[in-house]
């Protein structure tokens, strides 16, 4: 009789034994069967369970790889800038401003896939963290592209007396401003406001909460109205001066409707695809909420994440100075055809 009853307790512990531990309900990583949902603040990034033999998305091995191009275009940008002592005005310190962001932003990427898929076991407060390097990231490229449009408008309007208001200690106070204000809502996350514990509150952008996520998507939409008006007078300036220009020089009316025409060109292009990077996405983090199909976050997101890719070829490429620059650091010479003429924050 003892024995059967040793029997019947050997066979109770062996089967507890063999029983899977139940997971923290406070994990922001889920089971396998839900490897698809929002996880990241500021790119939409897939969750997945952390490394452990879930399936990897292919859309966050897109969005990983468009965050190592966009880390490795920037950091040539930043390292141009940065061994160039020409290159100081106030006007190459937004660029190297949207250059780092855009910089943080790529590594931002990794780091998240990394999070997700190689970080054994799955910490929350690391994951927190990533969301936080992603939303002062992309933060930080939305206001220094502001910025950007904030100089140029000045550089037309206050022609007269711009290079001596906006000097390089004033555009570094400026800068530190802006950076300090993407670091708090960067560090938000980890001051709690999230919805790791509340489920229900979860936005697209997970941990961010849909109240939270609702007004960075409205803000957003507030900064790109101001960089729409401020082109719209950017505009108005360049057809003005171009007026004044034709009524003095008769004879170079027609040179100077064709570099308007191509100067408006450029603004169309700029905010065309600003436009077309980001406002779907801020518009759907608006409207949605966790429960609608990661696909659709990814799909918005991904655009969203590539504008950082398209920045440096609009803002940085494309200035004769850094042109040159570079120019220099590959082939060791200028070419022939190279353009000399000196280019000011007003061009675009």
């Amino acid at each position: 009789m003892e024995e059967q009853l040793r029997q019947q307790q050997l066979r109770v512990l062996l089967n507890a034994s063999s029983r899977p531990f139940p997971s923290s309900s406070s994990s922001i990583w889920p089971s396998n069967s839900s490897a698809s949902e929002p996880v990241t603040a500021a790119a939409g990034g897939g969750e997945a369970a952390g490394g452990g033999g879930g399936a990897v998305s292919p859309w966050d091995i897109a969005l990983c790889a468009t965050g190592t191009a966009v880390a490795c275009e920037n950091a040539l940008v930043l390292a141009v800038l940065f061994y160039t002592p020409s290159l100081r005005a106030p006007m190459f310190l937004l660029i190297g401003s949207l250059a780092l962001a855009d910089l943080l932003a790529g590594l931002g990427l990794v780091v998240n896939f990394t999070v997700q898929y190689l970080l054994q076991p799955p910490n929350a407060a690391v994951a927190l963290s990533a969301a936080g390097l992603l939303l002062t990231a992309f933060s930080a490229s939305v206001c220094s592209l502001l910025a950007i449009t904030i100089d140029r408008y000045l550089s037309l309007y206050n022609a007269l007396t711009y290079h001596t208001e906006r000097t390089l200690t004033f555009t570094c106070a400026m800068l530190l401003l802006m950076w300090l204000l993407c670091l708090g809502v960067g560090l938000l996350p980890l001051l709690g406001w999230n919805c790791l514990r509340d489920q229900a509150t979860c936005s697209v952008l997970r941990p961010v909460t849909k109240d939270n996520a609702a007004v960075l998507a409205v803000t957003f939409l507030l900064l790109f109205a101001l960089m729409l008006q401020l082109y719209l007078q950017i505009c108005r300036i360049a057809f003005r001066h171009a007026q004044q220009i034709a009524v003095q020089h008769q004879f170079i009316a027609t040179a100077q409707a064709t570099s308007t025409r191509k100067g408006l060109s450029t603004l169309s292009f700029i905010l065309g695809t600003f436009a077309l990077c980001w406002i779907p996405f801020a518009i759907y983090s608006l409207v949605a909420d966790s429960s609608y199909p990661a696909v659709y976050t990814y799909s918005l997101a991904l655009p969203a994440t590539c504008n950082s890719l398209i920045n440096p070829v609009i803002y940085a490429f494309r200035n004769p100075d850094i042109q040159k620059s570079l120019w220099l650091a590959c082939c060791g010479c200028i070419p022939s055809t190279f353009s000399s003429r000196p280019r000011t924050s007003s061009d675009v």
